[in-house]
């Protein structure tokens, strides 16, 4: 299984961005798929996830602002990021799971600066 994030980048505060995650096979054999960040000489924190179900979480910091989602047909989750802080610069990772299996792909930069 090989994820691929991308549409990381530079944008102002207050703007937005639309990070996507594209799967190597069927996204729905995944039990959850999610969005981490990770700031630097900091953990990776979870940021948002996604069931099979399309049952939703997110972190509050991040409440109202991002959105995460899933095309099955296109086999690529998403994360919505409107309304973008400063506080949000970090390097973004999807991860998927199945059972007692995770699968991560590479990072990508967001950079929320003026």
């Amino acid at each position: 299984v090989q994820l691929q994030a991308s549409g990381g980048g530079l944008v102002q505060p207050g703007g937005f961005l639309k990070l996507s995650c594209a799967t190597s096979g069927n996204i729905l054999v995944f039990d959850i798929m999610g969005w981490y960040r990770q700031f630097p000489g900091k953990e990776r924190e979870l940021v948002a996830d996604i069931s099979r179900g399309y049952t939703t979480y997110y972190a509050d910091s991040v409440k109202g602002r991002f959105t995460i989602s899933r095309d099955n047909a296109k086999n690529t989750l998403y994360l919505q990021m409107n309304s973008l802080k400063p506080d949000d610069t970090a390097i973004y990772y999807c991860k998927s799971a199945r059972a007692t299996s995770q699968y991560w792909g590479q990072g990508t930069q967001v950079t929320v600066s003026s």
